[in-house]
């Protein structure tokens, strides 16, 4: 389908750009994500995804908005507390960007659930849950683009196990829960953080499905807040992962 004027006017700084232009905005417009966790990080990638144009988002989140969330949750506001953050955020996506098919699961993600998007985000703040969006993302053969932010720290990689079987998945960079796994209400956080590391997984998912650039396929991108340092490191396949060795 032809881009309409309307298409043209929102997304031409994207049309602009060659590694995107016109056939990558039609690209994104034809995508659709799973977007697990309505959170800090699930928030900011939402918003861009879906300011990007990508046609269909699908929202899993099972919590409610706490006035303690508003530090870093910025798509949501004072009046919000009480209120299914998928909901919200489901809302916030079509105010944004009309043409686009949101939907909104105010449920907790299991491993038995059927995810329709092509590629996989994961927004979660619990191995357990990571784990399952790893193990479905190699079974199905889809993209799973995870983040991480906890203190002044953050990650962002892009596992493509059930895409690439040269690429490593979850399992091969944590193997285990962690033995001391810290839970997300136990440790500080600083917000403008989370937004930078959702904001490097949406554009994960934009490079991913316009075909443009190096996404983080192999590698693990760490970000240090207090210094201001961010480097990459690379990840390789672990011969004896469960997961996805033969």
């Amino acid at each position: 389908m032809a881009l309409t004027p309307d298409d043209i006017d929102r997304h031409k700084r994207h049309i602009l750009l060659k590694e995107i232009g016109g056939p990558g905005v039609q690209k994104l417009r034809n995508a659709s994500v799973s977007i697990i966790g309505a959170g800090a990080l699930g928030g900011p990638c939402a918003l861009y995804l879906a300011a990007a144009g990508v046609g269909q988002i699908e929202i899993w989140d099972d919590d409610v908005v706490d006035r303690s969330n508003l530090q870093r949750q910025i798509q949501f506001a004072d009046s919000d507390i009480g209120k299914p953050k998928a909901e919200l955020l489901a809302q916030r996506l079509v105010g944004l960007n009309p043409s686009v098919a949101v939907s909104a699961k105010t449920a907790r993600f299991d491993g038995a659930a059927a995810l329709p998007g092509n590629i996989l985000i994961d927004a979660t703040d619990n191995f357990e849950t990571r784990f399952e969006l790893n193990q479905l993302a190699h079974r199905s053969g889809r993209y799973l683009v995870s983040g991480a932010a906890s203190r002044w720290s953050g990650q962002v990689s892009v596992y493509a196990s059930g895409v690439d079987r040269a690429a490593p998945c979850y399992r091969c960079f944590v193997p285990e829960l962690p033995p001391e796994a810290e839970a997300c209400d136990e440790v500080g956080v600083v917000g403008a953080l989370t937004g930078q590391v959702g904001s490097q997984m949406a554009l994960e998912a934009v490079k991913l499905i316009t075909g443009a650039g190096q996404a983080l396929i192999g590698r693990l991108q760490i970000i240090d807040g207090l210094s201001g340092v961010t480097r990459v490191v690379k990840l390789r396949p672990n011969p004896d992962c469960h997961v996805c060795s033969d």
